[in-house]
């Protein structure tokens, strides 16, 4: 990636992080921080781990695209995945950061289509395994908690979206989704006129990406399970951050619980999408779905606070590696 582009990427994350850190009281921080001990430490090694899992998904998507090797190493891909992730996370609407930043990253050394392509099929697959989550944690739900009618209909219509949402994807993966996405754009006021140009000066790169997608779902299916089943996982490892924060405040902790708050969390947080980390929406989330679960508010308001700051170390971390040079 040329210097000019990562000192933007670089710039635009800070400003957003120093924004972002500026809404934290200090003194309930450090209060949180000295309260968590070394369990906050376990979080962010924690967390170390579940990006070597997401890189390692995105490192499978593209061998897949190149015969089965990658020239690629690991740890460049870590760095280029966890400076990615920053910049999600600081964006407003989620993946209008990350994902630029990994094509413009990838692309001299696989080209920008199949960077395009690899990038677009790692960001649906991570999306993709939110919902398998969403939809096994009710599952785990109703095997594991009494519903009474109003529980059994909120959590048939979270199943019942979970089930279109991965049908849609599942279409994506056999057609392509990178046309379809620009057509839909053209419809939006605002980028309408921007989205038609783009498409009719890049139609034929988007139909190269399309059918990239499409070749990997048809060829290697077993690729794609390994990605999305990686994924998931990271999904489930993510709980035991909340078990080890919540330890702190009791020792009667239930990992099954843990689930269930990720689960909430993270389904409420990402209606709220459009805000930079998710700002108010995650401590809303977490402050609810511990009181439905006979939690404390300000078991919920700790948690939120100590994820908050784990983010915002890892977002710093990653807005770092963005000047390391390759």
């Amino acid at each position: 990636m040329k210097k000019k582009y990562q000192n933007i990427f670089f710039v635009f994350g800070l400003v957003l992080l120093l924004l972002m850190l500026t809404q934290l009281d200090l003194s309930q921080v450090l209060a949180g921080l000295r309260r968590a001990g070394y369990w906050f430490g376990a979080a962010i090694v924690l967390w170390g781990v579940l990006y070597m899992l997401n890189s390692s998904a995105w490192y499978l998507i593209i061998k897949s695209g190149n015969n089965g090797k990658s020239d690629i190493k690991f740890w460049w891909l870590y760095k280029v995945t966890i400076s990615g992730f920053a910049l999600n996370y600081t964006t407003p609407s989620g993946l209008m950061g990350g994902e630029p930043y990994r094509i413009m990253s990838l692309s001299p050394k696989i080209g920008t289509e199949r960077a395009s392509s690899s990038v677009i099929l790692y960001a649906m697959t991570h999306i993709f395994s939110h919902f398998w989550y969403w939809l096994l944690s009710v599952i785990l739900f109703v095997a594991c908690r009494p519903v009474n009618l109003f529980m059994g209909i909120m959590l048939a219509c979270i199943a019942a979206f979970c089930i279109l949402c991965l049908w849609l994807f599942l279409k994506g993966y056999k057609g392509g989704i990178a046309m379809r996405a620009m057509r839909i754009l053209r419809h939006l006021p605002l980028i309408k006129k921007w989205a038609r140009k783009y498409i009719e000066s890049h139609k034929e790169q988007l139909d190269t990406i399309d059918h990239q997608i499409a070749a990997l779902h048809s060829q290697s299916r077993n690729t794609l399970v390994s990605a999305v089943l990686l994924e998931l996982l990271c999904r489930f490892l993510n709980s035991f951050e909340i078990f080890f924060i919540l330890l702190v405040i009791t020792p009667n902790v239930n990992f099954i619980d843990c689930v269930f708050i990720l689960a909430f969390t993270s389904m409420f947080a990402n209606m709220l999408f459009f805000l930079p980390l998710q700002l108010g929406g995650r401590e809303g989330g977490f402050v609810m779905s511990a009181a439905s679960l006979g939690l404390t508010a300000g078991a919920g308001i700790f948690v939120a606070l100590i994820v908050r700051l784990r983010e915002l170390i890892w977002t710093a971390i990653g807005l770092l590696l963005i000047k390391i040079k390759e």
